[in-house]
């Protein structure tokens, strides 16, 4: 159970450090979806470098909820909020340069992935171009192991700098140690990736601003704008079709709860109105697995990080597998390697 005395102490004891705090802090601006309530307090990182003075703070307080918020494409905030700590990293820590050494890019964690695809490109170098077509952030992006056109970040990641706010300490893990699977990781909640490395090839600013611009038609032609998170729902296993097409099989284009509803252009979209709530985007989830559950004997699970949710709702959405043998070895691996208890 939260202690709300010790929030309060962190808070201070944040404060004096210089650090950026902020309390009632509204986080639905955050999120692509742009609804959901406060979180009790938040600390604005504008330097991806003090996260480590951060951990050190933050880990003294081992039973504070913490989430971390980048750039909020893949989080649905409930709208109740999120009743703890929020490190919220600023767009300001977002506008820093690519680093190329030999054929190895490394960027900034908080740079969106957008502006990687370009930087890469602008340095000559190609693989990560499709990396233009996800709007989230370098580190959101290594721990949802996010994907598109053909590639992921498994594919050419070689290493990622990560901060336990749990432990304190940071280390530098290569991506075998990263438990990397499809649409997750066993990067977790309170890990706080503050760089990532990538392998590339060679090639010309011509051909890879073409290979760029292709992907960015492509992406406005066949998939929706406005307020949504992207893919809601997993693919499901090999051979039980896509997640759009057995959510199209059924009818549920245009269906609506509210202020969300199913979007008419893909089908594994939600889109919000103005004046949605995240109660309204959670219905419209629910009755899309619910109907395909029924329909298709498949069920669907999402791949939105759902921040501030009663446990049942979560549990309700996320994929089982994450915990099997496995990945949870994945997970133990990772947590030893950063010096947390097991």
């Amino acid at each position: 159970m939260l202690s709300h005395a010790e929030l309060t102490e962190l808070s201070q004891v944040l404060s004096r450090g210089g650090f950026d705090v902020r309390h009632d802090f509204p986080m639905g601006p955050l999120t692509t979806y742009a609804v959901g309530g406060n979180a009790l307090v938040a600390v604005v990182i504008k330097d991806i470098a003090t996260t480590i003075e951060l951990a050190k703070i933050v880990s003294r307080y081992p039973l504070i909820p913490v989430a971390i918020v980048g750039r909020g494409s893949n989080t649905l905030v409930s709208d109740a909020g999120f009743n703890g700590l929020v490190v919220v990293i600023s767009s300001t820590a977002r506008d820093v340069e690519v680093v190329l050494e030999g054929d190895v890019i490394t960027a900034d964690a908080a740079m969106t992935m957008p502006v990687l695809a370009r930087r890469s490109v602008g340095a000559g170098r190609a693989g990560l171009e499709w990396c233009v077509g996800i709007p989230g952030s370098v580190g959101g992006a290594v721990r949802m192991n996010a994907g598109g056109h053909g590639a992921d970040m498994a594919e050419s990641l070689v290493s990622v700098e990560v901060v336990s706010l749990t432990s304190g300490h940071h280390v530098m893990v290569h991506a075998t140690d990263l438990g990397l699977h499809f649409r997750g990781s066993a990067v977790a909640p309170h890990h706080l990736i503050t760089s990532a490395s990538f392998r590339t090839t060679s090639t010309s600013v011509q051909q890879g601003t073409h290979v760029i611009d292709e992907i960015v038609r492509w992406r406005r032609e066949n998939q929706p704008g406005g307020r949504n998170a992207g893919s809601v729902f997993v693919n499901p296993a090999p051979g039980s079709g896509s997640a759009g097409a057995l959510i199209d099989a059924v009818g549920l284009r245009g269906y609506r709860s509210g202020g969300a509803m199913v979007s008419d252009k893909h089908a594994n979209f939600i889109q919000a109105d103005p004046g949605a709530s995240a109660d309204d985007i959670v219905n419209v989830m629910g009755h899309v697995q619910e109907t395909v559950g029924r329909e298709h004997l498949v069920t669907l699970r999402s791949e939105v990080c759902l921040l501030g949710f009663a446990s049942e709702i979560v549990h309700r959405f996320a994929d089982p597998t994450h915990h099997d043998d496995q990945k949870m070895r994945a997970r133990n691996r990772l947590c030893e390697l950063l010096g947390e208890s097991l």
